[in-house]
């Protein structure tokens, strides 16, 4: 257990638990607000390795623009990601990877205490339910460490894919709701 997000983030810095150290340029803690939505996405790509911070890249731009349209700012959520270094060619991480990861990330939602988690593709999801079908797991709700959380699409999929974009921004404001309804403040 750790005490706090700074003494994470200095771990996942000088992180050797799996391969993928030897091969970042800097490691990627999450960040962001400490209370309220975290999101939970995959893996560091290129841009993300070169910043050291989560969703930097396209992908990042893409999610911020998504945030906006719900009136959420990206300095109002704890962005995250299951693996903490860049796989190689920006290839899904191998479940090795996760499961080396993984301590750092329920830690990071233990100390955030969020009201509420979105999931964001399938290596999430499986990281945390244990389960990979994001298409099979929308618009259900799960619990993460007793935290009400959804799953949804990763940003990258929407850059792939535009029309997912708005079952991204229904998800978005489903946990909102799920939030409402929670009686806890969003």
């Amino acid at each position: 257990m750790y005490g706090s997000l700074e003494e994470i983030r200095y771990n996942i810095e000088t992180c050797k638990l799996c391969p993928l150290w030897r091969t970042r340029t800097k490691a990627v803690p999450g960040e962001g607000a400490i209370s309220g939505l975290m999101l939970i996405g995959e893996a560091p790509g290129k841009d993300e390795d070169m910043q050291g911070r989560p969703f930097v890249g396209r992908a990042g731009k893409l999610l911020e623009s998504c945030l906006s349209a719900v009136n959420l700012s990206r300095e109002s959520v704890y962005i995250t990601n299951v693996v903490k270094c860049r796989p190689p060619g920006n290839r899904r991480p191998h479940l090795k990877e996760i499961a080396a990861c993984r301590p750092y990330l329920l830690e990071e939602i233990r100390l955030v205490r969020p009201l509420a988690i979105l999931l964001m593709g399938n290596s999430a999801a499986y990281a945390l339910l244990g389960k990979r079908s994001v298409v099979s797991l929308r618009k259900r709700e799960f619990a993460v460490q007793g935290v009400p959380t959804m799953v949804t699409f990763h940003p990258a999929a929407m850059l792939r894919n535009p029309a997912l974009r708005s079952s991204f921004t229904e998800d978005l404001l489903a946990i909102l709701q799920l939030i409402s309804t929670k009686g806890i403040p969003s």
